[in-house]
């Protein structure tokens, strides 16, 4: 072979040489370029982990709720006027149903008028007991007069001044009086039990007529059924005209302004909840970009499943672990509450900072 055909072979054997130097090289920088991808994936990971996932935990299982208001009558009675419609805003106070008001009206006259028959009667016992005490006293006088004649007789007697018969006279007529005396006794004791240890106003029989008075008194402001909170009317059920009994529920008022929201939590996730701790809230209503900030108010005795109509019965032989959620309440700011408003059962999504000691 001559000289002219090893030069190109021996170029070929160092471009090949060369090539693969280079490719080394590359597989090189690649390998380590992935394992420092990897590695600062897992350095964020961990970190992340660190810094939020261990510190935060989250749910969308979470609604917003309320302690409604009901609004029912104390009376039985027909419904002449319903002042409010679904979705109107009421105040404490605000008139809500008025009853009609004619069989309440005749019942506190009844009452007054039995009232005053009452404070009559104690002032005829009391003019009663004044007569008696006159009669007790002209009873005392004639036993006394009755006593003195008969001692003057009986005197008289021995010398027979005073015959038997003018004796036996005056010995009936002492004792006439004296069953005169214990019968005006008798009469003003029996009189005094009704006035005994009681003014006018206090005597028993005015105190029971004026309870009843005040009673239907009563009763006849509770013919105007007011409102018991501020808030919303909801599921009103109640038409005008229509008999209500005492204790039906006819309108159900919703605090809009006291909400809170029922997060659901998995057990799994509660190992370091405390109440205190702040809570983020966000609602679908208004979308990620505006946030609820609140604290956790208290978590419930119980799972969901505990209270449930049909409870889990997982004493069968083919129970299947299910991880279980409990309530946990969250009270929101008065201040965002009050800017943007939550209509009770909109879905939230809610996440406790459990870094912090509550």
């Amino acid at each position: 072979m001559s000289t002219l055909e090893v030069q190109p072979a021996l170029l070929e054997a160092v471009n090949q040489q060369a090539e693969q130097h280079r490719n080394t090289t590359r597989r090189k920088r690649a390998f380590m370029g992935l394992a420092a991808v990897v590695a600062s994936g897992a350095l964020g990971y961990g970190a992340y982990a660190w810094l939020h996932a261990g510190r935060y935990v989250s749910t969308d299982n979470a609604y917003v709720a309320t302690e409604t208001a009901q609004v029912t009558p104390a009376i039985a009675g027909i419904v002449r006027e319903v002042r409010v419609t679904d979705t109107q805003q009421v105040k404490q106070g605000d008139v809500v149903i008025v009853l009609d008001d004619t069989d309440a009206r005749l019942a506190l006259a009844q009452s007054e008028a039995e009232l005053g028959r009452a404070l009559r009667r104690v002032r005829g016992y009391v003019a009663t007991d004044r007569s008696l005490a006159a009669q007790q006293a002209a009873a005392d006088a004639d036993l006394a007069r009755a006593k003195v004649d008969l001692e003057r007789r009986e005197a008289l007697a021995a010398s027979g001044s005073v015959s038997g018969d003018e004796l036996t006279k005056a010995r009936n007529a002492f004792a006439t009086a004296q069953a005169s005396v214990t019968a005006a006794v008798s009469s003003r004791e029996a009189n005094a039990v009704l006035i005994v240890d009681a003014t006018e106003e206090t005597n028993p029989e005015v105190s029971l007529a004026r309870a009843k008075r005040d009673q239907a008194l009563v009763n006849l402001e509770r013919t105007v059924i007011r409102a018991p909170k501020a808030g919303v009317i909801a599921r009103r059920s109640v038409q005008v005209g229509q008999q209500v009994q005492a204790g039906a529920p006819l309108v159900w008022v919703v605090p809009v302004d006291e909400v809170h929201v029922d997060a659901n939590f998995k057990e799994v996730q509660l190992e370091r909840v405390r109440i205190g701790q702040p809570v983020e809230v966000k609602s679908d209503l208004y979308g990620r970009s505006v946030s609820y900030h609140g604290t956790v108010a208290g978590l419930a005795g119980g799972t969901g499943s505990t209270f449930a109509t049909i409870p889990a019965q997982n004493a069968t032989g083919n129970w299947i672990k299910v991880v279980q959620r409990v309530p946990v309440r969250i009270r929101l700011d008065a201040a965002e509450l009050a800017a943007r408003p939550l209509q009770v059962g909109l879905s939230m999504t809610a996440t406790i900072d459990t870094r912090s000691d509550g």
